[in-house]
């Protein structure tokens, strides 16, 4: 499943070079979080790092993005495969 940052986010700046996908970006009022490269840290970490360095605790999971933790794992090898 991927994430989302809700409204409550302070724009703190912490959680965007925190993610190993570059999943997170500066949104139009907040930052936002890209569900096709979010893989909730799986092959990278055992949590999810914006969910850790987070301190507004603004982050979950996003209901609209179910996932398996095997679906996360093909996930973070196709944005493996796409480095150059």
């Amino acid at each position: 499943m991927a994430l989302i940052i809700h409204s409550v986010c302070i724009n703190c700046d912490v959680c965007e070079p925190a993610c190993p996908n570059q999943a997170i970006s500066q949104g139009e009022d907040i930052y936002v979080i890209d569900p096709d490269r979010c893989t909730e840290c799986v092959g990278h970490f055992d949590e999810p790092q914006c969910v850790v360095v987070c301190p507004v605790e603004c982050i979950e999971k996003d209901p609209a993005h179910p996932e398996t933790e095997a679906q996360l794992l093909h996930k973070l090898r196709r944005l493996q495969e796409e480095q150059p």
